[in-house]
């Protein structure tokens, strides 16, 4: 891998919602992406997730992958079927060029086009501005297969309540502001918190230590004990002066379960749900 590669890998990222200058918490901020275009890919393995543990052979890992914009942002992605990636809106929004990515069995660079998106219609890429309400989704078809050992994830709408541990997975940066360290999929396991009481869009995480999503961890998954996801992670807040490792935010699947069957198996390819 060249040095102008290792260089692109470094600027692909995502910016954080500026959490710390907010008081309040609405429904619709995010991790958003920013700078220029990447698609020359990752120059070694790195880390992802701030507090966590790398967990490149769990069994979320199997079921995710990385998505990628022309714009240099990097988010990361659920596989729902060999073609399909359910991701935050705000990582594949339309205008913008986007690939699924992964490395085959010998480590190499692999990215697949889109045959189709689909947003959901409840996103608003001016909420956060508006402080409006958003549902941060959005479902990915690729051209071409995921190779087999991709296991489909199984989704969730069972209810989950406050306390509850919840494991956050994705293969955004390990260290806030060092791009280089994005690449392996890393896990954190948090408690759910109702910061501004129940939610039926949304679900929080925070831990005692500073902890949890950041660059490049939108549009992955959260999961129960048992495995099934039961959101996709949208944003994070900061812990003190570190932009990551205070509140991380998704949006809960279950309700949006009518929106992604309909989705999925107009695409021939229906979502598992357990």
């Amino acid at each position: 891998m060249t040095a102008s590669a290792s260089q692109d890998a470094a600027d692909a990222r995502l910016r954080i919602g500026r959490a710390r200058r907010r008081p309040r918490c609405p429904e619709s901020d995010v991790i958003r992406p920013a700078l220029p275009i990447l698609f020359a890919l990752l120059a070694t393995p790195a880390r992802a997730v701030v507090g966590g543990s790398e967990a490149p052979d769990a069994a979320l890992a199997r079921s995710s992958v990385m998505v990628l914009s022309s714009r240099g942002g990097v988010c990361t992605g659920i596989v729902l079927a060999r073609d399909v990636v359910l991701t935050a809106a705000h990582c594949a929004a339309p205008g913008v060029e986007h690939r699924v990515h992964y490395r085959d069995e010998a480590g190499a660079p692999v990215m697949l086009g889109l045959a189709a998106r689909a947003v959901h219609p409840g996103y608003d890429a001016g909420a956060i501005a508006g402080r409006r309400r958003s549902i941060d989704l959005a479902l990915l078809r690729t051209e071409t297969p995921l190779p087999a050992r991709f296991v489909p994830a199984a989704l969730s709408e069972a209810p989950v309540p406050a306390g509850t541990a919840l494991t956050l997975g994705g293969y955004g940066v390990a260290r806030p502001g060092d791009h280089r360290s994005t690449g392996t999929f890393r896990t954190a396991t948090l408690p759910l918190v109702e910061p501004y009481g129940p939610s039926r869009i949304l679900a929080w995480l925070k831990g005692p230590a500073a902890s949890g999503a950041c660059e490049g961890d939108s549009g992955g998954p959260i999961a129960g004990s048992a495995g099934s996801v039961v959101a996709v992670t949208t944003w994070a807040s900061g812990s003190g002066k570190a932009p990551c490792g205070g509140v991380s935010q998704g949006v809960l699947v279950g309700p949006q379960r009518d929106w992604i069957a309909r989705t999925t198996a107009g695409w021939g390819a229906p979502a598992r749900w357990e």
